[in-house]
């Protein structure tokens, strides 16, 4: 597994840090976003990285504007979308030939999904969201908003999901994947909440809800092979 760190030019006198890992030869890479409240170098972001590199699939995570600059106000959806496509450029580049997937933990998700419905991310096979944030917390109705950007994506998409995630509420959730047909898989991780954890009652450790997170993308991303 290799580490390594880069610098991602997405405007004029714009530019995000990146860390890439990778397995020696990765069968996949995933274009990695934060959340809005935690940036790339976050535990669970990190953990993610490391256990898809174990799985073959390398990944580019990569900071915000807002966040590389220490600010808690998340940018303008054109910037977010700018360093969408800057980052998926990147590891298009760095790993070229590499089946090339995207999407990130919540904020970052529906940044992916946003850009991707405004114009295709070039190379992008499918999205990946870990806890779509479909409404803020206690607004369910705000749902029907927030995704209807979704059905202008043509690409398969992933939404992995804690049936307690206080940001889409299953009715809504379900309403909003069922929705987008055959391009919409689902992998519920039972018991988890928007982060992933999991109740100590439940039986079982957020390592175990990780683990069958980061199965579940192994699994999609190679039934999605194309070519």
């Amino acid at each position: 597994m290799t580490n390594s760190s880069l610098s991602i030019s997405v405007a004029p006198g714009i530019a995000v840090s990146a860390l890439a890992v990778s397995p020696s030869a990765p069968d996949a890479c995933l274009v990695l976003a934060h959340g809005a409240g935690a940036g790339m170098t976050h535990p669970f972001m990190q953990a993610v990285a490391e256990g898809l590199a174990q799985r073959r699939i390398a990944t580019l995570r990569y900071q915000f504007p807002y966040m590389e600059q220490g600010k808690k106000r998340t940018d303008a959806p054109a910037l977010a979308h700018a360093t969408v496509r800057a980052a998926v450029a990147c590891a298009a580049a760095r790993f070229d030939g590499v089946r090339l997937f995207a999407g990130g933990k919540s904020f970052g998700g529906r940044m992916t999904s946003q850009a991707q419905a405004l114009a295709p991310l070039p190379g992008v096979q499918g999205l990946v969201f870990l806890g779509f944030p479909l409404h803020p917390a206690g607004a369910p109705a705000a749902a029907a908003t927030r995704a209807a950007h979704l059905q202008e994506v043509e690409v398969p998409m992933l939404f992995v999901h804690g049936p307690r995630d206080a940001l889409a509420e299953p009715a809504e959730f379900d309403v909003t994947t069922q929705a987008l047909g055959e391009l919409a898989t689902v992998l519920d991780i039972d018991g988890a909440d928007h982060s992933f954890h999991v109740l100590k009652r439940s039986g079982r450790s957020d390592e175990e809800a990780l683990d069958e997170l980061l199965d579940g993308i192994a699994v999609w991303t190679q039934a999605w092979a194309i070519g």
